[in-house]
Order: structure tokens, then C-alpha cells, then sequence
């Protein structure tokens, strides 16, 4: 059975990038509304601890979904490239398109920090687009130059992670107190880089999570997406392709697990260690979902999250710009009065993916997709 492709596009990352989507788009809040019925389940309320990020050092479900989403953009790459060259692109044209898909990410990003309100003096620089838009383009062009050959690609990671690992772990910001750990946002050298070169435009006063020096690291997370596309690209969807994923995931989780012992996992810096642990759960949800639709053909069940996944990144601005939560109201008011008043935060988060979820299926209809 032949991976099932439509237009050059892997149906299984469709669906897992939907499946990323669904806690950005009402899921966690969905989640964390239905634990609230459980206050005395262990379950429940772990549950609803994963749909919140970290404050700093750690690792919940929350934190997985920008970088798989990275992961996943990687993926896709050599599907891409491979179709821009049978089609007799030029070297320059695809390196072009490169730098336009990463400048366009970034612009969006900026759009969605408030571009258009033109207050520039407050203006948010780093973004989660722009961060994406980044760290996919410099992978991209590091995967693009160095042709068919896998070493250097494999090699630009580790070189990467711990250079990135040694700047951070053991350079203190200047002007810093050196017995300050510099691993905490006062210390840290991207931190203070942050604060420095972007000050007002930060997200925080004392650093950005999509900052400067932190965008090195995520180039990895794409670089191994890239890398999973290649092993993809060039082996049938079996049982033992499945596994050879699956395994590099439980690998790359517990490698990152022991770098924590002494670096700790932190989205906010996009520690080495966090590298490598959300790489492995990306391989391992794609394992997952790479099995059950692309080796075993199992395909109904998966359209809701597809449509989602066909235009991620509309899905990501149109809550920006459009008030999906109004629109709810005025179609299922009639509905909440009627519900008992502990019901009402589950059902008013239903309604807002429903009319959100119903947008990108008229959208889907129409064949109407944002593509950068």
C-alpha cells in the first residue's frame, strides 16, 4: 500500500497537523472545562494541568504544540522539493521561494502582533509565525545546499544543540550577578540579548520565547522534521517503517530526558534538552498517526482534524480578526439558556469550535486555502 498523497501532500501529516490545531483552537479550554467536573479526579486534573505552559523549567502537553507544528513543516520539505525539481525548477527559484515562504511567515506574525494598528514604538518584533517563518527557512536552505548528501544535515544538529547548550548553560548576561544561574531569565545570555537588541518589543519585559538567540535551536526541530520527510520519502509505508520512527522517537525522548538532569527542558529558551524531548514526542504522534492512515488505510475518521490541518495557518489568524466568539452567541444563546449553569462553559466552548471548525470546512468546500 502506497502512502496516499493529493497533490504531493501526505494525508497523515494533514491530519496530525489538525490535531495540533484542536487545543489552539477551543480544545485545551474544552479539556479544562470538562475537568472541572472531576475536582477529585487524579486524572482529570492532570488532564487539565497539561493545557497550560509551563512557567519556565518543564514540560506539559501545551508546550508540544508550536514545535510540532515546526516538526511537522519540516516533514512536508522534501515533498516539496522534490516536486519543485521535477518540475524543472531553477536552483535560484527554489532558494527564492525559500526566503519569500520564511519573510512571508514573518510578516504574518508581525500582523498578528497589531502591524496594521501602526503603533511600531510597542510592537511585538518576535512572533510564533516569525519564529516558524525563521527556523524553517534557515533548515530549509541548510537542507537545499547541502543536496543529496544526509551527513551534514544530520551533523548541523548536534553541532547546533551543544554550542547552544555551552553559550547558554555557561555564558552569564553581562552586568549580572555571575552567582546567578544562568539558566534563569535574569542570568540567561539569550534572555539578556532579548531585553536588549528588541527591548519594548518583547513579548516580556525581560525576554521574548520567540526571541533572537533561541531561534538557533528550533532550526534542529525543523532540520529533524526534514530528516523524518527524507526517511518517509524513501521507504514504503510498513509496519517496520512505522517502527524505525517510533523508535527514533523513544530516543530522542530519553536522550532528552538525561540532557535535563543537567539542562533543564525549557520552551521559553527552546532548551537543546526541549529539543530533543518534543522531537521525540513529534515522532511518536507521527508514528501514530502515520500508521493508522498511511500503512493500515484507515482514513473516515480523521476529517475533521484534515480540514483543520489544509489551512493551519487561517485557522491560527482568523480568530484574530474575525470574533468567532460573538458569531457563537448570537447562533447558540438560545441553546446555553437552556442548559444548566454548570454545563455552560463546556457548551459555549463546543459552540465556538463548531462555528470555527464550520468556517474552515466552507473554506475547504471552496478550495480556499492560505498557503505561503
Amino acid at each position: 500500500m502506497q502512502s496516499k498523497l493529493t497533490n504531493n501532500r501526505l494525508e497523515s501529516l494533514d491530519a496530525l497537523r489538525g490535531f495540533d490545531m484542536f487545543f489552539i483552537t477551543g480544545g485545551a479550554t474544552l479539556l479544562t472545562a470538562i475537568a472541572a467536573f472531576f475536582p477529585d479526579s487524579t486524572v482529570w486534573q492532570t488532564i487539565a494541568k497539561q493545557m497550560e505552559h509551563v512557567p519556565w523549567d518543564g514540560l506539559v502537553h501545551h508546550d508540544t504544540i508550536f514545535p510540532l507544528f515546526l516538526f511537522i513543516a519540516g516533514i512536508s520539505f522534501p515533498f516539496s522539493l522534490q516536486k519543485q525539481k521535477e518540475k524543472g525548477k531553477s536552483m535560484t527559484s527554489i532558494y527564492l521561494k525559500i526566503l519569500r515562504r520564511g519573510l512571508i511567515l514573518v510578516f504574518l506574525g508581525l500582523v498578528v502582533s497589531g502591524f496594521l494598528r501602526f503603533e511600531f514604538e510597542t510592537l511585538r518584533w518576535p512572533s510564533v509565525l516569525g519564529r516558524i517563518g525563521l527556523a524553517w527557512m534557515f533548515a530549509a536552505f541548510i537542507f537545499t545546499a547541502t543536496g543529496k548528501k544526509l551527513w551534514p544535515k544530520v551533523a548541523v544538529i548536534p553541532v547546533i544543540l551543544i554550542g547552544y547548550w555551552l553559550v547558554s548553560a555557561f555564558v552569564h548576561a553581562p552586568g549580572v550577578d555571575p552567582s546567578i544561574d544562568p539558566l534563569t531569565r535574569e542570568g540567561n545570555i539569550a534572555c539578556y540579548i532579548d531585553r536588549t537588541l528588541l527591548g519594548p518589543h518583547c513579548y516580556k519585559p525581560d525576554y521574548d520565547p520567540e526571541g533572537l538567540l533561541s531561534t538557533l535551536p528550533a532550526i534542529c526541530t525543523a532540520m529533524l522534521g526534514m530528516l523524518t520527510g527524507v526517511f518517509v520519502q524513501r521507504n514504503k509505508p510498513t509496519n517496520k517503517t512505522t517502527l524505525v520512527i517510533f523508535g527514533a522517537g523513544v530516543v530522542c525522548a530519553i536522550l532528552g530526558a538525561a540532557w535535563n538532569i543537567i539542562y533543564p527542558i525549557n520552551k521559553a529558551l527552546w532548551s537543546s534538552s526541549f529539543v530533543l524531548a518534543v522531537a521525540g514526542y513529534s515522532l511518536i504522534m507521527f508514528a501514530l498517526f502515520y500508521y493508522i492512515i498511511d500503512v493500515r488505510g484507515w482514513r473516515k475518521w480523521d476529517f475533521y482534524f484534515k480540514v483543520i490541518g489544509m489551512n493551519s495557518i487561517l485557522i491560527y489568524m482568523a480568530p484574530r480578526f474575525i470574533d468567532f466568539s460573538k458569531l457563537n452567541h448570537r447562533v447558540f444563546d438560545g441553546v446555553f439558556s437552556l442548559l444548566p449553569e454548570q454545563y455552560y462553559a463546556v457548551a459555549e466552548t463546543l459552540g465556538y469550535m463548531l462555528v470555527l471548525w464550520l468556517f474552515m470546512y466552507f473554506m475547504y468546500r471552496q478550495k480556499i486555502f492560505l498557503k505561503v
